[in-house]
């Protein structure tokens, strides 16, 4: 059923209804009591404490100096499309052309791009939850249904998926299945066995694979993530979303890619055109420097997360109400506490009487009520003082 249009407060003016009747961010919500005081320690989004590395930030200002401050390639400079293409093809072992790569405004629009070109009114899409909250928000802009599946937890904390389940929400109106490996914010990685079956599930019907790989190089087990890639023929039904915000500390760059089966390039360069006519070519400079120059950092920022995830799972641990399990991928802790059900109300305290900012899990849907993502790709000191601040917490509540 449409959502009727809405007058906003204030107005005379109506705006759509579907867009009147999302929710705001329960975790910009919980920002929003204590962005801008210096006193409170925000572990609330998904960034560290690092600044971009001055190699790319040099690139980007060499690019602007040069002038390269013009309109440019819808879907992104050849350099940088070529980079990419070389980057996955040697990361995973893999052949893929650059044709097949579009670079986006940020790892969200790759979703919002995808969900454009897939979607009609009323279609769905199966996600595997709890997950990011702008995936659900996306889909329902394209006015498609998200539809969850959740993620099993077992006692000591870690997270599985039961893929019958998958199959089973799988109806005549699916277009697609969204899979976040490793997922935000649970950490939780697809086997390849699993990405595998799926595929071959997706061949069979004709319905998208989305594949958000955003956290492909923080994994501390193994050297990358299992990626669909490495399963999907360049025709396959298959996009593989990434971002440059978190393995080269580029959050506010906003500067993403993604890699599509071939023939899409025209229907996305159109999207591109019609949403903000292609990135800034001087960010796609930093982005190539980035690819090029950024493996010893990328190392440094996978040692840095490995080193906080571990702090924060040593502290939470040591509590005896607390359910966590140790970090395996991405760089978020996500934790319950027995006898705290209302996330948001507990993170929002956090924030007020402890200054201390973590996200509530009521933010990332089915399965995430009653949990806690905390980011720890921050350093041991401020990880520290936040943990005091949340152990204060949990002990007076």
């Amino acid at each position: 059923m449409t959502p009727a249009r809405t007058i906003l407060p204030g107005t005379k003016a109506s705006v759509s209804g579907y867009v009147a009747a999302m929710p705001t961010s329960r975790i910009g919500d919980v920002a929003a009591l204590g962005r801008g005081d210096p006193d409170v320690i925000p572990l609330w989004f998904g960034e560290g404490d690092l600044v971009t590395p001055s190699f790319i930030m040099d690139a980007a200002e060499k690019a602007m100096r040069a002038g390269r401050t013009f309109y440019t390639w819808q879907r992104g400079i050849p350099e940088l499309r070529a980079a990419i293409a070389k980057y996955q093809s040697a990361l995973y072992g893999i052949s893929c052309a650059a044709d097949r790569i579009t670079v986006t405004s940020s790892g969200m629009q790759t979703i919002a791009l995808a969900s454009q070109l897939i979607f009609d009114a009323g279609d769905n899409i199966v996600v595997v939850s709890p997950v990011w909250p702008n995936i659900t928000a996306a889909v329902n802009i394209t006015r498609a249904i998200a539809k969850p599946v959740t993620l099993d937890r077992a006692e000591d904390g870690r997270f599985s998926l039961d893929l019958q389940k998958v199959f089973d929400a799988v109806d005549d109106r699916t277009r697609a299945v969204f899979v976040n490996s490793p997922g935000n914010p649970t950490g939780w990685m697809m086997p390849s066995e699993q990405q595998k079956a799926l595929l071959d599930f997706a061949r069979e019907r004709g319905i998208w694979i989305m594949a958000d790989e955003v956290y492909t190089r923080l994994v501390y087990n193994r050297p990358y993530a299992p990626s669909f890639l490495q399963h999907a023929g360049p025709e396959d039904p298959v996009i593989s979303l990434q971002s440059f915000s978190k393995p080269w500390a580029m959050t506010g760059w906003r500067l993403g890619w993604m890699t599509s089966p071939h023939g899409f390039g025209e229907e996305l360069a159109k999207l591109v055109q019609f949403n903000i006519s292609g990135t800034a070519e001087f960010i796609q400079c930093g982005g190539l420097a980035a690819i090029e120059q950024g493996e010893p950092f990328v190392k440094e920022m996978l040692e840095r997360c490995r080193a906080g995830g571990e702090l924060v799972y040593q502290r939470l641990k040591a509590l005896p109400r607390v359910r966590v399990a140790r970090p395996e991928a991405a760089f978020y802790a996500f934790f319950s506490v027995d006898g705290i059900d209302d996330s948001l109300k507990f993170a929002s305290k956090l924030v007020t009487d402890y200054k201390v900012g973590i996200a509530p899990g009521v933010a990332f849907g089915a399965g995430g009520e009653g949990n806690f993502r905390l980011c720890f790709a921050s350093g041991a000191e401020r990880l520290s003082r936040a943990m005091d601040r949340i152990e204060a917490g949990i002990k007076a509540n």
